[in-house]
């Protein structure tokens, strides 16, 4: 496993070390985001896979996405309701996971991260990345790289310290926004009423 600071490395040389693991099939990563650690991969079927041993987590519980826009969506099939698009202008990007239908009948969630590594990163690899937190399956969240590599059940490829995330830190809100009337499933880092939509 490769280790990273973002306090030694210049973001550029940060963001070209994970993408470079990414890009190898099944490539992980630990990140730092602006809510709590993730472990991320590419859109793949050997990502996932990699995902859900490192959490020990069943595979019927999806995986988010980040996107660097979330206008792109509609070129892997993902369809945008009325609500959902408006969540989107209004919160991102930010502490905010919309889950959405696709065109095959699924669903995915997904969020724009506000944080600058992450951005660059998503720009560097030009397509969405798989997301979830760096811990345990129902285990706390991480909000140090050291709490995110023991809470893992395995390890990544590369791993990149942001530092110490602000105690309290909650991971991001989720919304259900597949109909008319979006629900909140968690109340995260952004509070948020649907009341004002």
């Amino acid at each position: 496993m490769r280790c990273l600071d973002l306090k030694s490395l210049s973001e550029a040389e940060a963001v070209s070390a994970v993408a470079e693991a990414l890009r190898v099939p099944g490539g992980v990563a630990v990140v730092p985001t602006e809510t709590v650690y993730g472990v991320i991969s590419r859109v793949t079927p050997e990502g996932s896979e990699r995902i859900y041993a490192l959490k020990h987590r069943s595979g019927s519980k999806k995986l988010g996405w980040f996107v660097g826009d979330w206008r792109i969506l509609g070129h892997y099939g993902v369809r945008l309701p009325p609500k959902a698009r408006e969540l989107a202008e209004r919160f991102m990007p930010g502490a905010l996971t919309v889950i959405v239908p696709t065109d095959g009948g699924d669903s995915i969630g997904f969020r724009v991260p506000d944080h600058p590594f992450l951005s660059a990163l998503l720009t560097e690899m030009g397509e969405p990345l798989l997301q979830t937190s760096a811990n345990l399956s129902g285990a706390p969240d991480s909000l140090t790289l050291a709490d995110a590599l023991s809470g893992l059940g395995g390890e990544v490829d590369v791993a990149v310290n942001g530092g110490s995330l602000p105690p309290g830190s909650l991971a991001s809100t989720v919304v259900d926004a597949r109909t008319e009337n979006p629900v909140v499933l968690r109340q995260g880092a952004l509070k948020l009423d649907l009341r004002d939509l």
